[in-house]
């Protein structure tokens, strides 16, 4: 081979090379929880959707339960390799807003259709929802009507852990805004109910599924899968006279991430009719703007608490402590 032959081979290698480097698509990752990224749930849905209008890879990580999610992400630091983390609730935003991994979002004012003001510089919402006792209406005939009730009965119940799941956390919460210095002892009451602690909500509400329990810790808005996937209104959600505890799930931007524009136009996504149109037969949500359409047929058909309780970002951050205590006190008794 000649100077001249191997030189258009190199020449021809780099020309077909070209057009490959040419359609690389910018990659944004994004850490999220396990069941947002199954199969049935929203991930596949809003990944086709974004890629359709970002020109962009959309990479989603999964990281456990959304507790789980954020001890990941704090572990690694800025150097974390999710440009934004999508799954965090008002429960945990103190924390991930004070580790300084997050950045202000650029969306100007938004019309949140919420049951509180929203007016956060860092995390914007995507759903909120209602955590709930859901049952088996076939199965259960008297249905406690609140959490004394609830720990005098022989009813078995599954919960998540509240050190690697936001429902877990959310119901320590619920328990705590309901009961306050007197939360320690409806824990020591309803122990004995609790069958197991399951690490998520996918855990727990499989195993409920399964007939392991008579009741799971999930939200008022989950017996809208069944009735409108399944056409089986056999399950339904307790109302608690205490009120529920409301969850809003958020996501933010990574400050070091090297894709900020990208971030930011996903973040504009995630609140356009385009995906949150996706979330309530997926994620069994609500959506945190209603889309054009409204709410899927079956969703009117849920509870609606009376009191909605919740405690603000830095007082929850506050109250997690005092109560992961007197949950962990009770189990261990």
């Amino acid at each position: 081979m000649t100077k001249t032959d191997f030189s258009a081979l190199m020449i021809a290698g780099f020309l077909a090379a070209a057009p490959l480097a040419a359609q690389e698509k910018p990659v944004l990752n994004v850490y999220t929880y396990d069941s947002f990224v199954s199969e049935w749930g929203p991930g596949p849905a809003v990944e086709t959707a974004f890629e359709a209008v970002c020109g962009c890879d959309l990479r989603f990580t999964s990281a456990g339960d959304g507790a789980a999610l954020l001890a990941r992400v704090l572990l690694e630091g800025a150097g974390t390799e999710a440009d934004v983390v999508l799954g965090l609730d008002t429960n945990l935003t103190a924390a991930a807003a004070e580790s300084g991994i997050f950045t202000n979002h650029a969306l100007g004012p938004v019309a949140f259709d919420l049951p509180v003001d929203w007016d956060d510089p860092v995390f914007v919402p995507y759903d909120w929802g209602y955590f709930a006792m859901v049952y088996d209406k076939t199965k259960t005939a008297s249905v406690p009507a609140d959490f004394k009730a609830l720990a005098a009965s022989d009813l078995k119940i599954i919960i998540e852990d509240p050190r690697a799941s936001t429902p877990g956390l959310g119901l320590l919460l619920w328990v705590k805004a309901a009961y306050g210095d007197r939360a320690g002892d409806i824990w020591a009451a309803l122990a004995d109910n609790i069958v197991t602690v399951t690490p998520g909500w996918s855990e727990a509400y499989g195993l409920f599924l399964k007939g392991e329990a008579d009741m799971v810790l999930s939200y008022t808005t989950s017996p809208a899968y069944h009735l409108i996937a399944e056409d089986d209104d056999s399950k339904a959600a307790a109302a608690f006279s205490e009120g529920h505890y409301l969850q809003v799930e958020v996501a933010a931007r990574v400050a070091a991430s090297d894709q900020g524009d990208l971030a930011e136009r996903f973040l504009a996504f995630m609140i356009s009719p385009a995906f949150q149109s996706i979330i309530p037969e997926t994620n069994w949500m609500y959506p945190a703007v209603i889309p054009p359409g409204g709410l899927p047929k079956g969703f009117e058909t849920l509870i609606t608490p009376r009191k909605a309780l919740i405690f603000p970002a830095d007082e929850a951050r506050k109250a997690r402590k005092e109560a992961l205590a007197e949950w962990l006190a009770a189990l261990s008794r």
